[in-house]
């Protein structure tokens, strides 16, 4: 079940009649995402500090998730690529993206590299 929404802007043209917008089942799954985040987040502390995301259509117009995550500067400089494939698989497991209608995109920062931007 598709929730339509009408968000306003220019109609696009080719498959778009009008300016409305098909959102993902997910935009109502919110507390579940948010319960599943929240699992993951404890399950790899202390090198998961937190996890936030977003819902929004990507660069090819498709639905996706796309999930910040910090990590201890630790878990960088160590175990960065365990860590960070870890919680990739654990996060797309916990939660049925393609049943939600999205595509998961991860971006992974460091403590020290927050406290530098």
């Amino acid at each position: 079940m598709n929730v339509a929404a009408n968000v306003g802007g220019p109609a696009r043209q080719g498959c778009y009649a009008e300016s409305e917008m098909y959102l993902p089942i997910a935009v109502q799954k919110q507390p579940q995402i948010n319960a599943a985040v929240a699992e993951v987040v404890n399950e790899f502390s202390p090198w998961v500090k937190y996890m936030r995301f977003d819902i929004g259509q990507d660069w090819s117009g498709g639905w996706a998730i796309f999930f910040r995550v910090m990590l201890s500067d630790d878990a960088v400089r160590n175990r960065l690529g365990d860590v960070a494939t870890r919680v990739m698989w654990r996060t797309t497991d916990r939660l049925d993206l393609p049943n939600l209608g999205l595509f998961p995109y991860f971006d992974f920062r460091s403590e020290s590299e927050r406290q530098a931007a």
